[in-house]
Order: structure tokens, then C-alpha cells, then sequence
């Protein structure tokens, strides 16, 4: 069931830019999402177990984002918007609200550039406002040499089919994203890949992630980002029942490997980071935007 909410707010303005997607702004419209990764480390919250649940549309959130960017763009705070933080901005709901569109026309009206983050489909609905916002869009100033207004990156934590319909029950295919990817970089977008999370020992190894750079060239992204998961409270508990049902030989690595902390350690994230930045030049793709 969807609840609609009304929000006290809708933009949220970090204490500093993102280094790795380059925001200074991000914005939810919805609270939740319906995609239901198991990974996702909202999972972490009180509605862990059962993010779809709590799935609400904030359906003021066009009105009050338009308030918000008046204010900003007198004061010229332009920055990058991360289309979403914290939800999918596409996800199955949106078809019928449009929040995102809606957003994302007061976003070109504005002339803010905007980051988008998404599994989704759907996003290739939107490609008329997000090429006008590439194209009038205000960089900040110390971003001007970066020539593009409008991102998008696409997630996904394997190109295994099964895997994903494990961990991702409700999200496109990984090909569908990949061909989402490729039908943006036509309109001639700069477009990415986030492989993150990379799931241990289940898309982390190093011929996994050659594969998964490799089929990044293929579908023509620019970039790619590589990350490790992150567990924790109830969300760690979610993720491990999963393992159980479906990879029970993984538990005690897992147990092992967030045994302290909420991700892997720090010679694991640095091992992955090598690693992806030598496939990378292998491949003649940048790793992070720039």
C-alpha cells in the first residue's frame, strides 16, 4: 500500500559536496522504494526488513522543491541535484504520480544540474527535460571544466541475472538497465555505471569484476564507480537470512568479514578500488566521473 505524505522539506543541502557523484543537493520524492534490494542500507532503519511497506509518495514535494530553488538560485548556490539519495527516483509508482518529472521541470526552470541515480527504466520517459537541463543548466564554478549539466549513473551490484532476482527482486534486469545505458549515450548524455554494491564473494572477484568493466565499455559508459556493501542493525540481519536461503556456505564469511564494522575492511574497499582502476585503464574507461 502507498501512503501520501505531505514533507516539511525536500531539499537537502550536504555540508559538503559528494566527492564520488559530485552533489551539493539531494532530493528524495519518495520515502522508501518498491525495487525492495535486499542490500540497500535502508534496510538499516526500523522498516528494514520490509521496505515497500513504508513506501509513501511525498506529493508536495514538487511545490515546496520550486520554493527551495527560488531561494537558492537568487543566492546562485548552484550544484549538482542527486536524483535520489536515499530512494529510486523511477521506481514502478512513479508512472502513475510523476514526482520525478514534475521535479525535474521545476529543476530545468531553475537551471540546476542534476545527478541522476537509478536501476529504472523508466528514466528513458524523461530524456526531453534532461536534455534541456544539460544544455541551460549553471555549473559551479569550480565544476565549469566539467562540461556536463546532466549525469546519470546506473546501478547494479552483478550482471548475473539470477543473483540480481535474488537481491534485487524488483528492479529491471541487469541487460535492461545495460540497454537503457546504451540508448542514453545515443542522445548523447554522459552516463556511467555504479557497481556498488558489489556483493562478497558473490560479484567481487577479480574475473567478475573484469567482466563487469568489460560489459561497461560495451554499453559505451564513461565512467564507472566500484563499492563495498554496507550492513548493518536490522538490515544486516535481512541480508543474512537471504544468505541462508540461498547461499548458506557464504554465512560464516560474511560473519567474519562484518565482524566489527558496518562494511568490509579497509584492505578489502583498497583491493577493490586497485583492482577496478586497472580495469579500467585495461578497458580505456574513467574511473569516478573525472
Amino acid at each position: 500500500m502507498v501512503k501520501e505524505i505531505f514533507a516539511k522539506t525536500i531539499l537537502n543541502k550536504h555540508r559538503r559536496r559528494d566527492s564520488w557523484f559530485l552533489d551539493d543537493y539531494s532530493l528524495n520524492p519518495y520515502q522508501f522504494c518498491d525495487f525492495n534490494c535486499i542490500y540497500c542500507y535502508i534496510r538499516g532503519s526500523k522498516y528494514g526488513e520490509n521496505i515497500k511497506e513504508g513506501l509513501a509518495v511525498k506529493i508536495n514535494a514538487p511545490t515546496l522543491l520550486e520554493k527551495e530553488l527560488l531561494r537558492r538560485a537568487k543566492r546562485k548556490e548552484y550544484g549538482f541535484i542527486a536524483l535520489s539519495s536515499a530512494t529510486e527516483p523511477w521506481m514502478h509508482v512513479e508512472e502513475k504520480y510523476k514526482l520525478t518529472r514534475k521535479c525535474l521541470e521545476i529543476i530545468a526552470k531553475f537551471r540546476f544540474p542534476v545527478h541522476c541515480l537509478t536501476k529504472s527504466t523508466l528514466i528513458l520517459r524523461d530524456l526531453d527535460l534532461l536534455k534541456e537541463i544539460d544544455k541551460n543548466a549553471i555549473l559551479p564554478q569550480d565544476l565549469s571544466k566539467l562540461k556536463h549539466c546532466t549525469l546519470i549513473t546506473f546501478s547494479l551490484s552483478t550482471i548475473d541475472e539470477k543473483v540480481a532476482k535474488i537481491f534485487e527482486p524488483n528492479a529491471p534486469k541487469p541487460e535492461e538497465r545495460l540497454e537503457a545505458l546504451q540508448k542514453i549515450k545515443e542522445h548523447g548524455f554522459y552516463a556511467g555505471i555504479a557497481f556498488i554494491p558489489v556483493l562478497p564473494f558473490i560479484s567481487d572477484s577479480d574475473e567478475q569484476l573484469e567482466e563487469m568493466i568489460k560489459v561497461a565499455k560495451e554499453f559505451q559508459a564513461d565512467y564507472v564507480f566500484v563499492g563495498a556493501l554496507t550492513l548493518y542493525g536490522v538490515g544486516k540481519e535481512f541480508y543474512y537470512k537471504i544468505l541462508e536461503k540461498h547461499f548458506p556456505e557464504l554465512l560464516p564469511k560474511y560473519r567474519q568479514l562484518f565482524k566489527i564494522f558496518n562494511q568490509p575492511s579497509k584492505a578489502y574497499q583498497l583491493r577493490l578500488e586497485k583492482k577496478a582502476k586497472e580495469l579500467c585503464e585495461k578497458y580505456g574507461i574513467k574511473y569516478k566521473i573525472w
